[in-house]
């Protein structure tokens, strides 16, 4: 048996041998994330239109494609971009993970799902036992369902001094470094710090000081599959002559190796023309790639803001709600300035403060949102009333186009479609959907017309659409899809071979 000493050198080794010999392809950033220059390149704000396809011919593999935005839509007819907002679940209690119970003081957390077994893993911020407001441990449950955890809550073993932080990357079972297979990263010691472990219970750090600089207490890592690197979202204060005081603000850093990292660049900004009040940020996590998109939660804070009138305790402020937030090329997000998830406005719930969304977890045609909520405040009674819940939503379904009263029609650019099918994410109870191709020019191809679609009138993730012909006849073809529909709410579509 290799001793537990031996072990841990050999994960330590193995993981900075890895950083010696894969060098990032961008510049090494050495320096403090916020001394970088102020910039909105990069943190851009929704708005209608503001994303369009390219002119030439847009390829599409297998996957989904979402109406999240304006990407896929050259033209529109009788159609409004609605924001889905997950409704609160009537089957089951929140919150999941408890304050009291379970010694849950944070809003961060992981949750992983395991392919084979299908059980659930749950990593959260754990209070200390002498209640540091500024230390905190790894608490570790399991679920078979992922709203019934198993108790009593695990605490494993501190890597190093964590303050804040739960962000969980499993590699997978045929990760080349079975040591290394899961890697941890949190805030200490100003900045990102990283440990591996192999089982997700006992973990090592790679380096004994920071990966990277920042000077907020709030980060997390991703794994970006479709650049085949990793990312990070760290928190930096900034002042700016564009608003009062110091706000927290979200930059975004990438690493090959998650010891060498590029120079971070901002990814979530508050825009002071657009937005009333005080709108920052507690940075951006649940992260899900879902075709040629990273989906993500931006978690908005306003401190400025107080749920109860009168407060209760007097001292009381502070409410945050998520939004969100998405990038086509890994580096530029686009935030939503409509709230996605909301904290519940009763007095005297357990969210009635906050409601900060920190994971997404897809189960079969859902999505799990796990969040954080707050009962009355941001710093009040932070040891209890800082508590897990989950509510959950029908994959894909983050917002859609809308049409009701009046046919809707959506046209998209020009496209060549590398699939077999293609089958729709739509709810049409009540209502009808038909898809009709057409050439670049918009000339109806035949056996692929209006008429030649039964109607889907279903509420389904992917209902597929049947013509007279298959679509393998027009493999390698400039087309555009054309979506009619009413009284339904069209998600996106589904690419297939």
């Amino acid at each position: 048996m290799v001793s537990e000493r031996l072990r841990v050198f050999l994960v330590v080794f193995v993981l900075v041998a890895y950083a010696s010999f894969h060098t990032f392809a961008e510049e090494i950033f050495k320096g403090k994330a916020e001394d970088e220059p102020l910039s909105y390149s990069k943190a851009i704000l929704y708005r209608a239109g503001l994303a369009t396809a390219p002119s030439s011919p847009l390829k599409l593999g297998p996957g989904p494609y979402l109406f999240i935005d304006d990407f896929l839509i050259q033209t529109r007819q009788n159609v409004e971009r609605v924001v889905n907002i997950p409704g609160r679940p009537s089957v089951f209690s929140n919150p999941v993970v408890t304050g009291k119970e379970d010694g849950c003081f944070q809003p961060y957390m992981t949750i992983l799902r395991d392919d084979a077994s299908g059980k659930f893993r749950l990593w959260y911020g754990r209070r200390t036992d002498d209640l540091n407001t500024s230390q905190s441990h790894l608490g570790y449950m399991e679920s078979d369902d992922g709203i019934t955890w198993q108790r009593p809550p695990r605490v494993l073993p501190d890597p190093g001094y964590i303050q804040f932080g739960v962000s969980i990357l499993d590699e997978g079972p045929a990760y080349q470094n079975p040591q290394a297979r899961y890697k941890y990263g949190w805030w200490a010691d100003g900045g990102l710090k990283i440990a591996a472990s192999p089982d997700g219970l006992t973990f090592t750090p790679v380096s004994p000081t920071p990966v990277l600089l920042h000077n907020h207490d709030i980060n997390s890592i991703y794994y970006d599959s479709i650049r085949n690197r990793y990312m990070a979202t760290i928190s930096v204060t900034k002042e700016s002559d564009l608003w009062s005081g110091s706000r927290r603000c979200t930059m975004q850093s990438y690493s090959q190796n998650l010891i060498n990292w590029c120079t971070p660049h901002y990814v979530l900004l508050p825009d002071t023309k657009r937005e009333a009040g005080q709108v920052q940020f507690y940075a951006m996590d649940g992260f899900l790639t879902r075709g040629d998109l990273i989906v993500g939660m931006a978690k908005v804070l306003r401190d400025d803001v107080v749920v109860d009138k009168p407060a209760d305790p007097p001292e009381q402020y502070g409410m945050g709600y998520a939004t969100l937030a998405w990038t086509r090329d890994g580096e530029t997000w686009v935030r939503d300035p409509e709230p996605f998830f909301l904290p519940d406005f009763h007095p005297g719930t357990w969210d009635h403060a906050h409601a900060w969304i920190d994971e997404q977890v897809l189960v079969g045609d859902e999505v799990f949102i796990y969040y954080g909520g707050y009962a009355r405040g941001h710093k009040v009674n932070r040891f209890e009333e800082r508590q897990i819940g989950l509510v959950k939503m029908k994959k894909d379904r983050y917002a859609g186009q809308k049409a009701s009263g009046l046919a809707g029609k959506i046209v998209t650019p020009v496209l060549l479609i590398e699939g077999s099918t293609v089958s729709v994410n739509v709810d049409g109870d009540g209502g009808t959907l038909k898809v009709q191709v057409t050439d670049e020019k918009g000339v109806p191809v035949t056996g692929f017309t209006f008429a030649e679609c039964p109607a889907i009138t279903a509420d389904a993730v992917g209902a597929r659409v049947q013509w007279h012909k298959s679509l393998t006849e027009l493999q390698g073809k400039a087309l555009k899809l054309e979506f009619l529909f009413d009284n339904a709410c069209l998600y996106g579509f589904y690419v297939e071979k």
